[in-house]
């Protein structure tokens, strides 16, 4: 842990320096290939481009998981949202006392850093508020090369804690992460991820016919092939809500849930594994790669 602590602190540094020098590193050490920003072609290209070589200042706001909720509202979507408890700039001023018996903890800044609790009596609070200060002090985005996480301003906030549905019970331990892929406003594939577990979780990619494509994936222990599910009744309303949101950006993933019917948002993410998947094959990456029209550099 000591020394995956020194190489995160030299990554920050650098990244605070030269972001576009981390993605390279990173990528050539992922891929074992060179990347090219120049000429973009592949998914994770394209996003690296955008993120490096453009305005990102949007990308900041709407990867913020309390400053989205206004966007998503803007967009006349608010009834996607999730119940929102309570928001806080320190972990120490957080109310437990004001919260029911269940919510999720999440840091606006961060990346899979929730705190689940399921019994607020069981829960070790000075725990909590130590690990979510630590979260809160951590900038993701140096370390990883996505500068639109370093300008968002650390908070936590506390969401209901979302019930599993009795039909999505019958596929998934967990909710269903119905995660919608926009390219220039259109969706495009589903990647649906269930039975999420801190080991893994496992995935399948779908069409916006549903129809199932295994071999658009690498599978792996952590991204485990999923037998398919059955198509969202309301499918349709989904993947108008993603393309609504996601209308601006030449690539966006919306994050959706579907629960007896009803349609949550989860979130925006622009830089999916900081733009380094490795969970998609080659041919995949190229073909999404080229729908997506990039515009001009601006930064």
């Amino acid at each position: 842990m000591f020394i995956k602590d020194i190489i995160k602190r030299i990554a920050s540094s650098i990244g605070r320096r030269n972001p576009e020098l981390i993605v390279r590193i990173r990528y050539r050490l992922r891929f074992h290939k060179r990347i090219d920003l120049d000429n973009p072609r592949n998914l994770n290209e394209k996003i690296q481009y955008l993120s490096l070589r453009t305005d990102t200042t949007e990308w900041s706001r709407l990867a913020d998981k309390y400053a989205v909720r206004d966007y998503v509202r803007e967009c006349g979507l608010g009834d996607t949202l999730n119940t929102l408890y309570g928001v806080w700039d320190d972990a120490y001023d957080i109310d437990f006392d004001s919260l029911p018996d269940s919510f999720i903890l999440k840091t606006t800044n961060g990346s899979g850093d929730c705190v689940i609790v399921k019994d607020k009596s069981k829960m070790d609070q000075d725990a909590v508020r130590k690990y979510l200060k630590k979260m809160l002090g951590a900038d993701y985005g140096l370390s990883e090369g996505n500068p639109h996480y370093s300008r968002i301003k650390p908070r936590v906030i506390a969401e209901e804690l979302l019930p599993n549905d009795p039909e999505s019970a019958k596929y998934s331990t967990s909710l269903i992460d119905y995660k919608v892929w926009c390219f220039n406003g259109k969706a495009y594939y589903i990647w649906a991820c269930t039975n999420r577990t801190h080991n893994g979780t496992d995935v399948l990619t779908y069409d916006r016919d549903w129809n199932a494509h295994p071999e658009y994936s690498v599978f792996t222990k952590h991204y485990r092939r999923d037998d398919i599910i059955p198509k969202p009744s309301n499918l349709e309303q989904m993947l108008a809500v993603a393309e609504k949101l996601a209308a601006p950006f030449p690539v966006v993933r919306v994050d959706l849930y579907n629960l007896n019917g009803r349609i949550v948002f989860g979130e925006m993410t622009f830089t999916s594994l900081g733009g380094l998947m490795d969970f998609y094959t080659e041919d995949f990456l190229e073909s999404a790669g080229q729908m997506i029209h990039l515009p001009e550099q601006s930064c």
